[in-house]
């Protein structure tokens, strides 16, 4: 047997929901030695032993999953790298149903032929038995009640031996006490009614999975590559590697994460950040597999492989997310678990004290017994979570906000303090020239000019960033000559055969060409934030350039949705010094600001905020920023442009770097728990009220199926509604859902 040598994929019949991770997790677990070397994908109904797995017996595994009534096969990736599924397996569960909803339609029209009426069919007080059924009308009742428990009689008979009672066995039992007393219309209409509830759950999280694939879709099979030779060739994206060169032409969407290294174009990148205009793309610029490339040809250098794309890594990631179970799905279970043997000690009870102790007939009192076992099951209560969480997490993936997990799902709806870092959130984490300011008859164009001339040679950030605002401006220098850097101070140049130097305050200083006024204008700068870089020559200063970190254009608005979210509290937490970090503070609207910081101190600042509000997030792009998300209560990543580190430390990534989907997942949240709330109540009001029928007498079996199956049928599309979730919204829809979820 293969033992701890690499993960085994198995596909798993009949897992639909987290119950069933539940069973396999108990079941499996002890086999490889523990269920912490399990992996679990309920949406492609999938189950890994992962390598570090003490055993790998996969026969033994096998064969622990089909005692549960469940089955599993080896899941073997086909060409495009998905795990295919056989016919049976994808489409039993929906033949069966209309099998048995055949028959019953069909037992039925033909008791009613040979009976003469609905009196004689249905009985005078609501019960079959009221006169013999044919043979040939049972039989093809019985083979409606095998097809609708085909699936779930393994499960019930599985529940029965490990003494833990579930939906499973209360309908089987409910089912095969009709038939004891001659109910075989209602025994076939249960067990249709209980196969076509679970078919439309398997529906609801089928359809979440399809929301999730439409995202593998997105990205071509196949690549064009560039040959030495200058042609091109098709291969297919799988086999690409890294590193390789490859064309994507006007309106084709890219098939690998990469670099361009030519071309001019913009791309349209809402598939996976959920930005709502394309991005201009240029040489050096990042792009992503699956967006869509606008009206320019662009070559690009692939940089990751084709499994392990940004595209790849958000596929997975929800798909694993469906493991860190929310709150809400936790609550649902631990009820379920004591609610169920508590509804078959109540059906007993209902036929023992009327029969035993007030003398009742037994057959009419074991049927209503038989009815709140049906009404009873928790089919539509255990449902309402998982699909609502399903349906949430693949709409947020869809508007690039990647949450890890259905546990980190509830927590945005009831923020109460956000902390921020600076530099790559607030802020671009890119400095930009923002003033340029001519002296001794320099002007602003000709001093612009000449510094970026220069600053042509350097790849520093500032130099960067002056080379590209006189672009903007239009200027396009030669670069100047012998260029010498002075290490961290400054640099020297020729330029049309004159020397010029630039640097810092400090290279100024040392050359003994400061005035008192330029000395003033500089300090009053870099008080306000600013970064100033002084150009001059031999005889004079000819002016500066003063830089600054720009606000991201969203971060005003966000600040400001987020405290109409209900937000009670918004802190800035930055290394920068206090000047920066006051002008920050004040043009984004933060709360509080708390500057010169080092990343123990950021760790620290967030365990008081969580002392004091008990539920925050900290948001933040940077490997300094990692200690501190992982203390938060929810920690958000800058996902696009953040550090490998900060994302893996993070529960949410912001795909776009857009902190406007912050507000967003706050509303989403919120409307998520209002949905379950709303699920549940439902669920439980209805059961209470055929409860109190069936303690009256008042009660059918048919017709307890039906309302639970009508409230499953409810708590599946209020959930699916989650999945058409607008990518934005008004504020003041928004303040629709403030508070709830609190």
């Amino acid at each position: 047997m293969p033992k701890n040598e690499r993960s085994c994929t198995l596909k798993i019949g009949g897992m639909d929901c987290a119950e069933e991770v539940s069973i396999l997790k108990r079941e499996v677990g002890p086999l490889v030695g523990g269920d912490q070397h399990l992996a679990f994908d309920i949406l492609n109904a999938q189950m890994t032993v992962l390598p570090s797995a003490a055993t790998m017996d996969t026969e033994a595994i096998i064969r622990a999953v089909r005692k549960t009534g469940m089955t599993a096969a080896f899941a073997v990736p086909s060409e495009d790298g998905g795990i295919p599924a056989r016919w049976w397996d994808s489409h039993a569960r929906m033949v069966l149903t209309a099998v048995s909803g055949v028959l019953t339609a069909v037992a039925f029209s033909i008791h009613y032929a040979l009976a003469g009426g609905w009196a004689e069919v249905l009985g005078s007080e609501g019960l079959g038995n009221s006169h013999l059924v044919p043979l040939p009308v049972r039989v093809l009742y019985l083979l409606a009640v095998l097809a609708g428990l085909y699936l779930v009689l393994p499960k019930a008979l599985f529940s029965l031996r490990r003494g833990r009672p579930d939906m499973n066995l209360l309908m089987t039992i409910a089912v095969c006490g009709a038939i004891g007393i001659g109910e075989w219309f209602e025994a076939a209409t249960v067990a249709f009614l209980f196969a076509l509830s679970l078919t439309l759950e398997s529906w609801s999280v089928a359809r979440a999975r399809r929301a999730i694939e439409k995202l593998l879709d997105l990205a071509p099979a196949v690549v064009r590559v560039v040959q030495p030779d200058g042609s091109v060739r098709e291969i297919p994206a799988t086999t690409t590697a890294i590193g390789t060169v490859f064309v994507v032409r006007p309106g084709e969407r890219i098939a690998l994460d990469g670099e361009v290294v030519k071309g001019l174009s913009d791309v349209n990148q809402a598939p996976i950040t959920g930005e709502s205009l394309p991005v201009a793309k240029e040489p050096g610029a990042d792009v992503f597999a699956g967006t869509v490339n606008g009206t320019g040809t662009l070559e690009v250098r692939s940089t990751k492989a084709a499994g392990d794309t940004t595209l790849s890594h958000i596929i997975r990631l929800v798909g694993e997310a469906q493991q860190n179970r929310a709150p809400s799905e936790q609550w649902v279970d631990r009820f379920a678990r004591f609610y169920t043997p508590a509804v078959m000690a109540a059906a007993i009870a209902v036929l023992a004290v009327p029969v035993l102790l007030l003398g009742k007939p037994f057959e009419p009192w074991l049927y209503q017994a038989l009815v709140l076992l049906v009404i009873a099951c928790p089919c539509a209560l255990v449902i309402s979570t998982p699909v609502s969480v399903v349906a949430a997490l693949a709409a947020a993936a869809r508007n690039g906000v990647l949450v890890k997990g259905g546990l980190h799902m509830e927590t945005p709806g009831r923020l109460k303090a956000i902390a921020m870092d600076k530099t790559g959130t607030l802020t671009e984490g890119r400095p930009a020239v923002v003033q340029v300011v001519g002296m001794n008859g320099h002007s602003e164009s000709e001093l612009l000019e000449r510094a970026a001339a220069m600053e042509m040679h350097s790849d520093h950030p500032l130099a960067k960033a002056i080379v590209e605002h006189a672009q903007t401006k239009g200027l396009r220098p030669q670069p100047a000559e012998e260029f010498t850097i002075t290490p961290g101070k400054g640099a020297t140049a020729r330029w049309n055969g004159k020397d010029y130097w630039l640097g810092s305050h400090r290279l100024l200083e040392e050359r003994g060409q400061e005035t008192p006024s330029v000395h003033d204008e500089i300090e009053a700068l870099a008080r306000t934030g600013r970064t100033v870089v002084v150009f001059g020559n031999e005889t004079h200063v000819c002016g500066f350039i003063a830089l600054a970190d720009r606000i991201r254009p969203e971060s005003k608005s966000a600040v400001a949705q987020l405290r109409q979210a209900g937000v009670e509290h918004i802190v800035m937490l930055t290394g920068d010094n206090r000047g920066t970090a006051e002008v920050i503070g004040r043009e984004t609207g933060v709360t509080e600001i708390r500057a010169e910081l080092l990343p123990a101190d950021k760790l620290d600042a967030i365990g008081k905020l969580v002392d004091q509000y008990k539920t925050v997030a900290m948001i933040g792009d940077g490997i300094n920023d990692a200690p501190a998300l992982s203390r938060a209560t929810l920690g958000i990543a800058m996902g696009a442009a953040g550090s490998d580190t900060a994302m893996e430390a993070a529960d949410v990534a912001l795909m776009s770097d857009d902190l406007s989907k912050i507000p967003w997942l706050i509303r989403h949240s919120r409307r998520m728990m209002t949905i379950i709330r709303t699920n549940i109540a439902l669920s439980l009001i209805v059961k209470a009220v055929f409860v109190v029928l069936t303690m009256v007498g008042h009660a059918s079996l048919w017709a307890a199926i039906a309302a639970d199956m009508g409230v499953s049928l409810l708590v599946i599309f209020n959930a699916l509604r989650l999945l058409g979730s607008p990518a934005t919204e008004s504020i003041d829809e928004g303040e629709r859902f403030k508070g709830w979820g609190r």
